[in-house]
Parts: C-alpha cells; structure tokens; sequence
C-alpha cells in the first residue's frame, strides 16, 4: 500500500506532494506540463476589422438605430472622461499639494494648451467643490 504522504517527483520541476491534489489519471502521480509550441499556426485570412458588427446590418433603418445608439454611447463616455480629466487636472494643480503642477506642466502632460489647462483646472474646481462641503 502506498504511503499517501509520500513526494512523486517530478524531472521537469520542484517535487509536487501527492495525494488528493495528485492527477488520478496519470499512472506515476507525476505532473504533465503542457507541450510547449514551436511555431505560431498560421491563420487561412486575417479577419476583417469589425466596427460593432455595423457592416453585417442590411437594413438601413436598424443601420442608422444602432449606429446613432453608438454614436451617443460614445458622446457621453467622452463627456465623461473629460469631466474625469478636470477633476484629475484640478487636483493636480490644487496648491495644498506639496507636488502641485502648474497649468503649463499640466498642459503638456495632457497635451493641451495652457490656456485650455487652466479651463479644465477650473472647471474641475467646480465638480470637486461638493466634494469638499461633504467632507
């Protein structure tokens, strides 16, 4: 009977203990890895890029439903990502930091103008502002 605190070694690694984490189906209770690929297979044609699946859509009318149901998902993400970037633009810039960066430092992090800079810091004031009353 074997003893199920013995070690099943293993010549590809570290000794794995045996028992119930063991794999049952092998007959020497060793690890199998698995064969390690020697080349990249090669695909019959590149898949063509998809764009949501919009091109498959034949008709015109459900064409132009789910493209305008897009067009304003991404209207509002990219509102809200740029409420996201004020409000990161204005604690960036918050004085109390002891790393606060200026509007031209910010600007060319974010790859705007200064000017534009200083307009999303204010504007990110402005979202942050509850935020601090609630404190």
């Amino acid at each position: 009977m074997p003893d199920s605190h013995a070690q099943a070694s293993d010549p590809s690694g570290p000794a794995a203990p045996a028992g119930p984490g063991t794999d049952a189906g092998t007959a020497s209770g060793r690890r199998q890895r698995p064969a390690q690929l020697l080349f990249e297979p090669q695909a019959d044609e590149p898949e063509p890029e998809r764009f949501f699946d919009l091109e498959s859509i034949d008709d015109p009318g459900e064409l132009l439903r789910r493209s305008t149901e897009l067009a304003l998902a991404f209207r509002a993400a990219a509102e809200r990502a740029t409420d996201f970037q004020a409000v990161a633009a204005a604690q960036l810039a918050d004085p109390r930091r002891f790393d606060a960066l200026s509007e031209t430092e910010i600007a060319d992090r974010a790859d705007w103008t200064p000017d534009y800079a200083a307009k999303m810091i204010e504007y990110g004031r402005t979202l942050l502002s509850p935020r601090r009353h609630e404190d």
